[in-house]
């Protein structure tokens, strides 16, 4: 999204090839091995896909961060400090949901949603506001979380410049509606 919109890494450089290699190889690695890497957790055993998974989730993003930048999904989870229901998730948690929206936001291509969605679905992962515990949607809360999504300071901006609140507003409950189906399924 960074390279796409041609916003500034969190290191206020270019977006590299480097990094977007880093960033990329982040995605991979848990698409590829998180569901082994869960088992392996789950197990209480340490395995080359938990390793890789860990590189992925503590090296890899604290590169990725720094040398490609963040958008709306990080920014979503800041403005969920805004519903209090979600107060007891995790930061991750919040991020996955955050990065289902912003692949609403993005208009992903349905094959990339998909991946999403059945990885969530297959990690325990919140794709539904019900599971970031947000047992009763208040559009009142809802917006705030939205707006505060968008605040100058966030980096739902580096997505796209013009973004708005009602955007994010629309795409959190329209990310809520996938992933409802999706766990219909």
């Amino acid at each position: 999204a960074c390279k796409n919109s041609g916003a500034r890494t969190m290191a206020r450089g270019n977006v590299s090839n480097t990094g977007l290699m880093m960033a990329r190889l982040c995605y991979d690695l848990p698409m590829e091995k998180g569901r082994a890497a869960l088992s392996a957790v789950e197990r209480h055993e340490v395995t080359p896909e938990l390793e890789d998974v860990v590189e992925a989730t503590i090296y890899l993003s604290g590169l990725g961060f720094e040398n490609v930048g963040l958008a709306a999904a990080h920014a979503i989870n800041d403005g969920f400090a805004q519903e209090p229901q979600a107060h007891g998730m995790y930061h991750g948690e919040k991020v996955a949901f955050g990065t289902l929206t912003q692949l609403v936001l993005e208009k992903a291509p349905q094959e990339e949603l998909e991946q999403v969605l059945s990885f969530l679905k297959d990690t325990g992962l919140p794709m539904t506001l019900t599971q970031l515990g947000v047992a009763a949607v208040v559009p009142e809360t809802l917006h705030k979380v939205a707006e505060a999504a968008c605040v100058p300071t966030q980096s739902t901006k580096n997505l796209r410049a013009d973004i708005t609140a009602q955007e994010v507003y629309d795409a959190i409950l329209e990310a809520d509606r996938l992933g409802r189906e999706w766990l219909a399924r």
